[in-house]
């Protein structure tokens, strides 16, 4: 079943440093999702915690924390049919060692600490990390892509 969703996506310093932004965006785009909201940012300590949240107390809380305001990262908010699931299939496995061949990490990361990308894990996950970077009025969703065309098109048959 196609259900159309809003995801949380990082493309996080390494990324940026390495000039990664065109090569991932275009993954996306090229598979069909829209881009709703883009901007390059300095991580804030307290959006870093924010969005580390749920990790807060492990031993690696601080390592997290240090990365994402280490450098500029680029935000997004990426819609299309089960955009969760499709994006993570997309960045690939956390450790890039576990990472499908083709996906992003696998193709450019070679540590867990230093992945490039993030994707959010579920549609909670992505509505509440969409909140800490995106005000809503930064949120352009009122056009269609391609994809959005065939299908309504398709109905209209």
């Amino acid at each position: 079943m196609l259900n159309e969703e809003r995801t949380f996506v990082a493309i996080k310093p390494d990324g940026v440093e390495r000039g990664l932004i065109g090569e991932i965006l275009t993954r996306f785009e090229k598979k069909g999702f829209k881009i709703l909201a883009l901007k390059l940012l300095e991580v804030t300590d307290n959006q870093a915690a924010m969005h580390y949240e749920e990790h807060y107390g492990k031993p690696f809380y601080a390592r997290l924390v240090k990365y994402i305001t280490s450098g500029p990262i680029v935000a997004m908010v990426v819609k299309g049919y089960n955009a969760v699931e499709s994006v993570r299939h997309i960045v690939g496995a956390t450790n890039p060692l576990n990472a499908d061949v083709g996906t992003i990490r696998a193709d450019y990361a070679q540590v867990m600490e230093y992945n490039v990308i993030h994707a959010s894990d579920s549609l909670k996950s992505a509505e509440r990390e969409i909140s800490i970077y995106f005000n809503k009025n930064e949120i352009v969703d009122n056009w269609k892509n391609m994809a959005e065309e065939i299908i309504e098109n398709e109905e209209l048959l």
